[in-house]
Formats: structure tokens, C-alpha cells, sequence
């Protein structure tokens, strides 16, 4: 029976029984990953490279053969993925939990797309609303909007936190070498700490009469945001006076809020209750990264998002990439017991990538209740965290190769130099391939002795040394690899792993759209100095001391 929300729940624990999945993942480990690499069907079975998109897939490194994929499979048409993913596109309230449609995908879209929610169209709203805001970046960034002295604006200082801040800094950061390359006229400054000095930080040195401030708040309600544009304002009415109204703009649904900061209707620019805040940079969240990139590039990372959209709809089990990141995250999860995901992106503009990631997939999958209100008895969410490489070879991958645990790895390179200097490009492209290598094969205890006997060493330090630097390998990894980094690459890749994270919640049996646990601790700051002023007696000991000792 299909749930209200559009989704069934599912079981998936019986799910995996049923096709014999952990009797594959046992079967394999025995196997070891080392030996599947002799395949002769490895790189074209395990090989995706969706047309038009700049993309190479590779899950040759994975730990998994046909039989298991197939197996895997199956779990997925027992969820029934396919009608999932149309009760998404088609605006069901898949957010159940909040009554809510799950639509980001139509900030990327385009008119002829008609998304709709409750029957009616989107589109005409996610047009004026793309064409306002853009129109607006690009005002700034020409010098047709001005400053209250008439001069340009220099500077941007983008107030938000959580998904009003991750997802926009991260592209931002992303597209770097874009603006390098192509010349940008404005600085862009990203402020979400409540802590004084993350303002402090980013307002100095700055001319308050060159300085645009962007809050990005869906109710302009949100504590942290709006105490720092609190803060911002007061910077801005000490030089200014009544003209700071002029230098702020807003993001947001709640319009009254904006125009009680002085905030005029035509700079503030809101978004429907069916985009999730984490979801949300493909419209006015990202007016930070149209001021920083240009309005083009806006239109670019959206038409590369559209494209794995469509991708995501149309093909086939054996073909679509997020179905197949998806289902090996379940797989290293549940069958092969890993309970971390690294992500290394071997290009320094995507320092931010796993920051972003950890946003969108824990806070999205990280439940234990599922679809039906009953605790899940199987794995959710892994934790994610990573560096750029090369920097984590010389800190954390001493416990990727070595460590007691297995951690899946997630590589992110590019074919082309990012940078001015095309040999050094290839010695960091040469660092991330090997790092694949060495996770994949390692190097065994016979061959770390004839390497130290060829050196000259004698039999007793080989003796003594070796099994310290013998590595077991079998350390499964997903190399994703673009042709180039740019904004439609970009965005083809962060709409990879969104559809991602709606299929795993979907086989984990969880609503993958609200975010409870974030919620709670929102609530009890309000609460606490208020509840301490008149009765300290509610709280835990341990909490009464804390707070009378600040």
C-alpha cells in the first residue's frame, strides 16, 4: 500500500534476506577486491559516463561483482524506486513528516519542465524569481545598482548557516578558478557562526559604503543568522544612517521581516516551503554565488543539474549513476560493515565539498525511526568527512591504508589543470590515481621484504621491519573523474549526490527531508537563558554548573 507521502514504507531488512545479499557480501570477502580487478568485463560493466555530462563514474574499486549488483537491484525494484522517484518529480509531499513536497529540482528546471505542487505549476514563480534575483547580480556586479554614494560595490558579505551557507560557500569556492580566469568584480565574504569573531573576521578592512550585505534566511527568524545581521546593520548604520537600507538585500519568504531592517521588496527574493534548505542553492540561497560568478555561470551550474535530472529519470538500472552510488553506499554500509565515507577531492576549489556533503547526507539520513514510526533494526547514514588531497596523504590516509577499519574512499579529480601550471596538475592527478591503486592492491609482506632485501638490508631488520610497512589493500574506493571544473560540471555532480540521497532513503525506509535533531538543540538555546533566570531546577546538574560558570 503506497503511503501518503507517495512512498511505501519498506522493509529492508527482509528485502535483503530475500535476495541473499550479506551471502554476496560474504562470498566477496573471501573473494578480496584485489582479485576482481583481473575481469575482463571491469571497466565496461563498472564504468558509468552519462552522455553530455563531462563525467566519468568509476566503481571498478568497489568491492562487488555482477551477482551482488544484481542482488542489490532487486532490493531496489522492491522499494520500487522508479514510482519513488516519479512521486517526487510529480510534487507528492514525500516530506511526511512536514506535509511537504521535496521540488528543488525545479529552481534548476526549465518552463517546459511544469512542475507542479497540488496541481499547480511552479514554473512561472521559479522563472521571475531566477530572472529577479540574477537580474540583480548582475545590476551589482556592472555597477547599474550602486551604492547609497553612488559608487560600485566592492564587497559582499553573505549572512546565513546550515544550508543558507554550505551549499552557496561551497560553490562559491568551486568556481574559483572560473572567476580567476575570467576576471570578477566583486569580493564574496560567507558569515554562519554565531561566534563574534566569524563577523569580526569577514568586516575587516571592509568600507561599509562599498560593502553589500546579503541575509539569507527562509523565516528571518533563524537565531545565529539573525544576530549577525543584527550586528551587520549596526556596522553599516554607523557610517551610513538611514542610507543602509540600500546595502542590504535578503533572501527570504518572510518580506514584512526584510522591510522592518529597511530592506526595499524589489531586494528581497523567497522561495516555496517544497526546497529544503539544503537543497536550496539552485535558487535565490545562491544569489552569493551569482554575485561572485555572474549570472551566466548560474545558468550554467543549473543547466548541468538539469542534465543529471534528467539522467536520473530516464535511465536504466545498469546505467544511472545516482541508483548506483546509492546502492554502493548500502552495500559498503550494510553488507560489508563500514560505518565512515571519505571524501577527497583532488582539486583545492573543492575544499568545501565534504563540509556540504556532510550537511546533505547526515542530516538528511541520519534516522533511526523509519517511514511506518518504528525504530529501523539496520544501518542509516554513514559518517562522511574528508580534505582536499594532497594534503590528507600527509595526515589521515596513514588510517585509510593501515587503520583497523575499512573506509570507503569517494575521489574527486579533473582531467584538465585548474591552475596555470599543467605539469603540476598531472603530478596531482598522478598522487590521486595512485592513492586508488595502493587502496585498491596494497603491497604484501613478500613484497615489502624483496624490495628491502634488493636495497641491501639485512635479513634480520626485514625481519623486523616488514610487517610494518605491508599494506592488506581490499579498500574499496569511487573515482569520479570530470573533464573540467566548471559550473555545469559542478552542478551535474551535486545533483548526482542529491538524487543520492533520496534513493538511500528510500531503501533505509526513512524520511530523508526533515531534520528533528537539528531542531531540538535550536530550541533548548532559546529556552535557556530564559528557564535559568526563573527555574535552573529543570536542567541536569552538570548543566545548572556549566551555565553558572560562564
Amino acid at each position: 500500500m503506497m503511503h501518503e507521502s507517495g512512498l511505501s514504507p519498506f522493509d529492508f531488512k527482509a528485502a535483503a534476506e530475500r535476495h541473499g545479499i550479506q551471502g554476496h557480501a560474504d562470498r566477496l570477502n573471501g573473494i578480496g577486491l584485489q582479485a576482481l580487478q583481473s575481469s575482463n568485463d571491469r571497466v565496461s560493466r563498472w564504468v558509468l559516463s552519462p552522455n553530455d555530462m563531462g563525467w566519468r563514474f568509476d566503481f571498478t574499486k568497489q568491492c562487488m561483482d555482477g551477482p551482488a549488483w544484481q542482488a542489490l537491484v532487486k532490493l531496489a525494484e522492491d522499494a520500487h524506486w522508479k514510482k519513488a522517484v516519479a512521486a517526487q518529480f510529480g510534487g507528492h509531499a514525500i516530506n511526511a513528516t512536514e506535509g511537504r513536497a521535496v521540488l528543488h529540482m525545479a529552481l534548476r528546471g526549465d518552463p517546459e519542465d511544469d512542475f507542479q505542487v497540488g496541481g499547480d505549476s511552479v514554473m512561472e514563480e521559479v522563472m521571475e524569481t531566477r530572472d529577479a534575483f540574477l537580474g540583480f547580480a548582475d545590476d551589482v556586479r556592472n555597477g547599474d545598482y550602486v551604492a547609497s554614494d553612488g559608487g560600485a560595490f566592492t564587497h559582499v558579505v553573505n549572512i546565513g548557516i546550515g544550508g543558507s551557507d554550505l551549499g552557496p560557500v561551497m560553490v562559491h569556492e568551486a568556481l574559483a578558478p572560473v572567476r580567476i580566469q575570467d576576471g570578477a568584480p566583486l569580493d564574496v565574504r560567507f558569515v554562519s557562526n554565531v561566534d563574534p569573531f566569524h563577523l569580526d573576521q569577514a568586516l575587516l578592512g571592509l568600507d561599509p559604503k562599498r560593502t553589500l550585505v546579503v541575509i539569507v534566511s527562509k523565516t528571518f527568524t533563524t537565531q545565529e543568522t539573525m544576530a549577525n545581521a543584527r550586528r551587520a546593520l549596526d556596522w553599516l548604520g554607523d557610517r551610513l544612517g538611514e542610507e543602509s537600507g540600500r546595502h542590504l538585500a535578503a533572501v527570504t519568504s518572510n518580506v514584512s521581516g526584510a522591510g522592518q531592517m529597511g530592506i526595499a521588496e524589489s531586494r528581497v527574493f523567497g522561495f516555496g516551503n517544497w526546497v529544503g534548505g539544503r537543497f536550496s542553492l539552485w535558487g535565490p540561497v545562491g544569489l552569493a554565488i551569482a554575485l561572485g560568478s555572474g549570472a551566466a555561470a548560474f545558468r550554467s551550474l543549473l543547466k548541468g543539474a538539469r542534465a543529471m535530472d534528467q539522467h536520473f529519470k530516464s535511465a536504466d538500472s545498469e546505467q544511472n549513476v545516482p541508483l548506483r552510488l546509492a546502492l554502493t553506499e548500502v552495500w559498503n554500509v550494510n553488507f560489508m560493515g563500514h560505518q565512515s565515507r571519505a571524501v577527497l577531492p583532488y582539486a583545492q576549489a573543492l575544499h568545501r565539498v565534504p563540509a556540504y556533503l556532510q550537511q546533505a547526507e547526515m542530516e538528511s539520513n541520519g534516522k533511526a525511526v523509519g517511514r511506518d514510526g518504528q525504530p529501523v533494526s539496520w544501518s542509516t547514514h554513514p559518517v562522511v568527512w574528508g580534505e582536499p588531497g594532497t594534503n590528507g596523504q600527509h595526515a589521515f590516509h596513514q588510517l585509510l591504508h593501515q587503520g583497523t577499519e575499512k573506509c570507503p574512499v569517494d575521489f574527486v579529480a579533473f582531467r584538465e589543470p585548474m591552475g596555470g601550471d599543467a605539469d603540476m596538475h598531472k603530478l596531482l592527478l598522478d598522487n590521486a590515481v595512485a592513492q586508488a591503486e595502493a587502496f585498491c592492491v596494497g603491497k604484501t609482506q613478500v613484497q615489502v621484504a624483496e624490495e628491502m632485501a634488493s636495497a641491501g638490508m639485512a635479513q634480520a631488520a626485514i625481519d623486523s621491519i616488514a610487517p610494518h610497512r605491508t599494506f592488506a589493500g581490499g579498500r574499496p574506493s569511487t573515482f569520479m573523474l570530470g573533464d573540467r571544473l566548471d559550473a555545469f560540471s559542478i552542478g551535474a555532480l551535486i545533483a548526482a549526490f542529491e538524487h543520492k540521497i533520496f534513493l538511500e532513503g528510500l531503501f533505509w525506509n526513512v524520511f530523508s527531508y526533515d531534520q528533528w535533531g537539528v531542531e531540538l538543540g535550536k530550541v533548548l538555546a532559546k529556552q535557556l537563558g530564559a528557564d535559568f533566570a526563573s527555574d535552573s531546577a529543570k536542567w541536569t546538574q552538570g548543566t545548572e554548573a556549566l551555565r553558572a560558570s560562564i
